[in-house]
């Protein structure tokens, strides 16, 4: 069995070699944002503003150009099981909250 210390110094080695370009070495959490949009039927615009994020943002993941942040993949995720879900609790938050 490895010791913490073992643990730690493989998890520090995996972290600096993805930093430096190793892919094979790291995770990183996938969302299918155009699969997601696909599903709803929705365009780019049009589902950027049913979801209140920014049309660019959804542009980007969409095209690889970046990633979901942790609270935007969660959003989409929730979006994925459940959009008109997701819908209708946007709905009850008022607009001033949302920004």
């Amino acid at each position: 069995m490895k010791s913490a210390f073992d643990k730690i110094a493989a998890g520090l080695e995996d972290a600096i070699a993805y930093a430096e370009g190793d892919m094979s070495r790291g995770r990183r959490a996938t969302v299918d944002v155009k699969a997601i949009r696909a599903a709803t039927r929705k365009t780019q615009a049009a589902f950027a503003a049913t979801y209140h994020l920014p049309v660019g943002s959804v542009r980007d993941w969409e095209q690889g150009r970046s990633t979901p942040d942790s609270g935007s993949a969660v959003l989409l995720k929730m979006i994925a099981v459940d959009p008109h879900g997701v819908e209708r609790i946007i709905a009850r938050v008022p607009a001033e909250a949302i920004g």
